[in-house]
């Protein structure tokens, strides 16, 4: 029988959004449903009869609160993990007779195994891949029982935050026996003008046959950061399978001599690393909770992002595609040698996954426009050995050979004992090398090798003018990605600043408890935007004037550094106790000259190097003002806490048991003014057609769990995110606190 491959091509710049939980209940068979809704969830028992109720995405280690004893200790949050148990029933119509029925599971961390009426349909070890379970052998028309286990016991088995549990999205996809295999589809632009598509059919008879077509576009528009235009075509076959692809036309292009080039023009990658958990809601990967992240990664002037150290999720990576953030997808931590203190990171399943979970990535992400690159690891421990060369080739070539575009493979490189130039075979098995925190290396080794393309995998925060004129100056350094762009759980205190006093050292050193997060990040925990963020997308992309101010050394006490931390610095003019003391303000500007005034008395004025201009001055309350050229920027002493202001990030919630809103509590004086001193515990309580999914400040070591309904402001902020309960109807969040009126928002 002979197929073909049917092609409906929209010129739309719009994506085709997923089927949501209500769409479950409907009678008519659709191709993907969402299969979030209706679990039952034990923690470390398979007996159902303790279990609760739970709507998928799900992360229970989020849900306990922060123990300085957890086996996983502070590289996983002090936060515990153990083994749980998902049980689901799947009632099936006689329309469903003769179809062919999979459970497509995007994540679940880690050890999973699924179960289809008491036999083992499928599973998978590796807790960031997507996998596939072909249920149908094991269905029967009426009501089926779905149980899944996961077991994350074994620690340490991740060197950050992985969560537990099912913690991504579940879709039940159905079609006849006669169907298109989803991971099957690839896209490649041999030219601008010209779409080649392939999948591959999969037969009622198990046999598959390849498919071939391609699309002429006239004046396609080219997908970039600045125009992230996208395409859908629809994919269909005779036999009633039906797909809607969606992808971007562009080119990318890299070389020594002419840096990064997309569309044929130069980009500067102006780039930073992102973990996958979404702060205070832990490693829950929501939708709305994954386009908040890349949308705070593209609101603080990053043009890409790096999946440190896994895949990310499906929703992230479609927010990046139409947000327009590149992207470097990262497959694995590490290779054949363990990290970890123990025998079970992904080192102890290499050998026999590591092809299979390559594959899961590339299959899988291979249409989005956002990837540019892959990354097959990242400081390996191997890297000395002779056998890393061949280990490094045979996964960039499995990377190759699943990717049309041919997009260029890097891995992470680092060498903490200096001992570097040895690694030049290793390098040379990756298209662009990435560099971690080797920025003095670059020019040495062009020299040595030439037409060698770099591109600085990770970077310290505090190097943010050097990081920067390394790439603007060097064509073949193509970008720098930041270590980190968001803070997140795990790797408890890399980035912490302290005092003196305090537990010395770095945090690899000893446990920081109560630290539980790394605080890294150019943006915090809450979502705002630190200090750091600022001026690193002014030498990126310009930007207007803005002050900030370091905290005076002996405020809160002496202070100390790490490696990963910023000085302690706000945009805040609110100093109380410290008048009459010299303190230091920061001026980010692009202008040659800023002039500093308090209380309109000048202060005098600096010439701006390395665009930015230091005052020292006494402090006294007021107003701070800046001005340089024709841009200003102020910032006020804050007086008394006087109202909670409640700013959400959008008016509605769908009813579909998966919308969130962020929702930023903030303690502000009569005059609506921030008091970065007020630490002011709350009461959040979420009524009507939401729940509180949770609670929690930017401070990384409160120990107040994010469950729970209390919380304190921290630096006069704080974060509660609503989740709908799947019903309709307003949603009201009532914050109270004692000396304060009560506030109230109420959503759509």
């Amino acid at each position: 029988m002979k197929t073909n491959l049917i092609l409906t091509t929209l010129l739309t710049a719009s994506m085709l959004t997923g089927t949501t939980s209500a769409a479950e209940k409907n009678s008519t068979i659709q191709r993907k449903q969402l299969f979030n809704s209706d679990w039952q969830f034990v923690e470390n028992d398979s007996d159902f009869t303790q279990a609760k109720p739970v709507t998928l995405p799900h992360d229970w280690s989020i849900g306990h609160n922060f123990d300085a004893q957890a086996p996983a200790g502070g590289a996983g949050g002090y936060l515990p993990t153990g083994k749980g148990w998902y049980r689901r029933t799947l009632t099936l119509g006689k329309g469903y007779d003769g179809k062919k029925i999979r459970l497509y599971f995007e994540g679940v961390y880690m050890n999973s195994h699924v179960y289809v009426n008491g036999r083992l349909a499928g599973g998978w070890p590796y807790g960031y891949s997507s996998f596939w379970v072909d249920a149908t052998p094991f269905l029967n028309v009426g009501d089926n029982e779905i149980v899944v286990s996961v077991d994350n016991s074994k620690q340490g088995n991740c060197r950050w935050y992985s969560g537990s549990g099912i913690y991504r999205n579940v879709w039940l996809v159905t079609t006849d026996k006669t169907y298109i295999d989803d991971w099957s589809i690839a896209v490649s632009t041999p030219d601008t003008h010209h779409v080649n598509i392939t999948a591959t059919v999969v037969m009622s008879d198990g046999t598959t046959r390849p498919l071939q077509q391609t699309i002429e576009v006239d004046e396609p528009r080219l997908w970039s950061p600045d125009d992230p235009y996208l395409y859908t075509t629809e994919l269909s076959i005779p036999e009633g399978d039906r797909i809607a692809v969606t992808y971007g036309i562009r080119t990318i292009d890299y070389s020594a001599e002419k840096g990064f080039m997309l569309n044929g023009k130069p980009l500067l990658l102006n780039g930073a690393c992102v973990h996958h958990d979404n702060g205070i809601i832990g490693a829950a990967a929501f939708d709305d909770a994954e386009r908040r992240k890349a949308r705070l990664m593209k609101e603080a002037g990053f043009n890409a992002v790096r999946t440190s150290h896994n895949p990310p999720s499906e929703a992230f990576l479609r927010a990046c595609d139409e947000l327009g953030l590149l992207v470097i997808d990262e497959v694995l931590d590490g290779w054949r040698e363990k990290k970890n203190r123990n025998d079970y990171d992904y080192a102890s399943i290499f050998d026999e996954w590591w092809q299979r979970d390559v594959d899961a990535m590339v299959l899988r992400d291979r249409l989005h426009p956002s990837i540019f690159c892959w990354s097959t690891g990242n400081e390996v421990i191997e890297r000395k050995k002779i056998e890393i060369i061949k280990t490094a080739h045979l996964l960039a070539e499995r990377v190759r050979a699943n990717d049309p575009q041919k997009r260029p493979v890097t891995s992470a490189l680092a060498a903490w004992d200096r001992d570097w130039d040895i690694y030049d075979p290793l390098a040379a098995e990756h298209d662009i090398v990435g560099y971690n925190y080797m920025i003095f290396k670059h020019s040495s080794d062009h020299e040595r090798v030439p037409n060698r393309v770099m591109m600085q995998t990770e970077s310290y925060p505090r190097d943010a003018w050097r990081n920067f004129r390394t790439v603007a100056d060097n064509d073949y350094v193509v970008g720098d990605f930041v270590w980190t762009g968001l803070d997140y759980i795990g790797e408890s205190g890399i980035g912490r600043y302290y005092y003196e006093g305090d537990v010395p050292g770095e945090s690899w050193e000893r446990p920081l408890y109560p630290w539980h997060g790394a605080y890294c990040g150019d943006v915090d925990l809450t979502g705002q935007r630190k200090p750091i963020s600022y001026y690193r997308s002014m030498l990126w992309n310009g930007g207007k004037t803005v002050i900030a101010v370091r905290e005076p050394d002996g405020y809160l006490g002496k202070v100390k550094t790490s490696m990963w931390s910023t000085w302690p610095t706000q945009q805040s003019w609110t100093w109380p106790g410290w008048e009459g003391k010299p303190i230091e303000v920061e001026v980010y500007s692009q202008q040659p000259k800023v002039k500093l005034y308090l209380n309109d008395q000048p202060i005098g004025e600096q010439e701006t190097k390395e665009m930015k201009a230091t005052f020292k001055l006494a402090y006294q309350p007021g107003t701070l003002r800046a001005e340089a050229g024709d841009e200003s920027d102020e910032i006020q002493t804050a007086g008394t806490p006087a109202a909670i202001r409640l700013t959400a990030d959008r008016n509605s919630l769908v009813a579909d048991g998966q919308s969130l809103a962020f929702v930023t509590v903030e303690v502000v004086d009569a005059k609506g003014r921030v008091v970065p001193t007020a630490d002011v515990q709350m009461t959040f309580t979420v009524s009507g057609a939401a729940t509180m999914l949770a609670a929690g400040n930017a401070d990384i070591k409160d120990e107040d769990p994010y469950f729970d309904a209390s919380h304190r402001t921290w630096h006069g902020r704080a974060l509660v995110v609503m989740r709908n309960n799947g019903k309709r109807g307003k949603s009201v969040l009532t914050v109270a606190a004692d000396g304060l009126p009560t506030a109230r928002l109420t959503l759509k």
